[in-house]
Parts: C-alpha cells; sequence; structure tokens
C-alpha cells in the first residue's frame, strides 16, 4: 500500500458557546419569553454551522443565574442535542456568583474544556437588564484570571436602559463589545446575530490579517446593528431614542 493510499482522519477541534443569561425578577414576561424564543431558534443555525465546518465542531453551554446559579446541562452539549429548556425569571442578580461558577468550569481538570490542542477558545455571550446584586468584583476578578476567559470572544447585551453597562464593559474589556437593545423584536434579533456571528468566527483557526477574533466579532455585529431598529452598540454614532421604545418590553 502506497502512501497515497492511507488516509488519516484528523479530529475537529472544539469550539464552544456559552449563554450566561440574567433570570432576576426584572426580566420577567416578555424579556425573557424573548430570551427563550430566540436561543430556540437559533440552536439549528448554530447546529448548521458545526456541521459544515471542517475545522471544528460547535457546543453549547448555559448558565442561568438569579438568587443563584444554575446550569441547563452539567456538560457542553452539540447543538442539535443541545434542546433548550426554558428559564423562568424571579430573584436577583448574582452575576459575581456566575462569573465564579464560570471561571470554575472554564478549565480541563472538572471543567466543561478539553485540552488546548483539542478546543478553540470559546465566545461567552452575557444577557442582562440590570445591575449584580451580590460581590461582582470578586467574581469576576477570579473570572479574569482564567486563561480560557481571557482569550474569549465576549459580547454582552443590555436588555434597556437600566442594564448596567459599566459592569457589562468591565466583563467584555470594552465598551464595544455591549449592545444595547430596546424591544423585544430588537433582543431575539441581537441574539441571534450574536450567537451566530461569534459560532462563525470563533470555530475558524484564524481570521484576515492583524484582526483578532473578539475584534472581527465585535466589527460585524456592530455592522448588523445598523439594521436592526431597536439595537445599537455601546460606541455608536448614531442616534436612538429609546423613550419609544419604553413600553416594548411589556
Amino acid at each position: 500500500m502506497g502512501l497515497l493510499d492511507e488516509t488519516v482522519s484528523v479530529p475537529r477541534r472544539t469550539m464552544t458557546l456559552f449563554f450566561l443569561i440574567d433570570t432576576s425578577g426584572s426580566m420577567e414576561g416578555n424579556k425573557i419569553g424573548a430570551v427563550n424564543d430566540a436561543v430556540v431558534n437559533v440552536l439549528p443555525m448554530l447546529n448548521d454551522i458545526s456541521e459544515t465546518n471542517p475545522d471544528a465542531e460547535i457546543k453549547v453551554a448555559a448558565l442561568e443565574f438569579s438568587n443563584g446559579v444554575n446550569w441547563l446541562y452539567d456538560e457542553p452539549k452539540l447543538a442539535k442535542d443541545f434542546i433548550w429548556q426554558d428559564v423562568a425569571a424571579s430573584g436577583l442578580t448574582s452575576l459575581g456568583a456566575a462569573c465564579s461558577e464560570l471561571a470554575s468550569k472554564l478549565s480541563r481538570s472538572g471543567g466543561f474544556m478539553q485540552s488546548a490542542s483539542g478546543s478553540f477558545a470559546p465566545a461567552i455571550i452575557l444577557l442582562s437588564d440590570g445591575g449584580p446584586t451580590d460581590d461582582y468584583n470578586t467574581g469576576l476578578a477570579k473570572l479574569k484570571a482564567n486563561n480560557w476567559f481571557k482569550s474569549a470572544i465576549k459580547i454582552a447585551i443590555a436588555i434597556g436602559d437600566d442594564a448596567d453597562k459599566d459592569v457589562l464593559k468591565d466583563f467584555t474589556g470594552s465598551s464595544e463589545a455591549v449592545i444595547t437593545v430596546h424591544n423585544i423584536d430588537a433582543l431575539k434579533q441581537i441574539i441571534r446575530v450574536v450567537a451566530v456571528t461569534s459560532s462563525q468566527i470563533g470555530s475558524k483557526s484564524s481570521t484576515a490579517g492583524e484582526t483578532t477574533k473578539q475584534e472581527q466579532v465585535v466589527k460585524d455585529i456592530q455592522d448588523a446593528t445598523q439594521n436592526i431598529d431597536g439595537a445599537e452598540s455601546s460606541d455608536s454614532t448614531s442616534t436612538v431614542d429609546s423613550s419609544q421604545y419604553i413600553d416594548d418590553w411589556g
């Protein structure tokens, strides 16, 4: 048998997409309903990206936080196997606890990550409509010390003008990675855009030129928000009259 007759199967790497979802009481009603609807509808899109990507498969993990924290599954699942369980809203906003919990899972020993050679850096999407009610700074400091988090794609979706954008900026590392939405339709569209864009770019071996994956994702999302009524990036120069959206949450 010649060398050309031999085939070598190279295993694909894994890219995990994390959803961190604020399920505090202020999210009750249309806000949490829109989140549930958006994630259900984006999962098939993530599966398509995964199945057509020769370099990586995409897995999904979701952590909800209110009075405490809870993973929807005890390990990341392929998008096709991730059956979304609707989350409900009540209680406080334990974002600090969520950061600590995420940090504990961004590891190889007892965590959600494989070896460095077998994984791309994860993509993390944080959704919140308020501010933390626990010791956020301690939790975030623990998370920022995590090497996987340092290299991750990080995007925050601020749901309404009451969201603490300074906190979200601290989480993502820049105001450009914080997207504010003002109504239900915009929230659904932005969740889809952010999840799909982060998965497409995060599961690639590299980006063009000197642009990092984080920078490319932010740019693509900013371009997309220009066409979504009721959404704006934090550094956007466009003016959006948020008062017209106040009643849209229901």
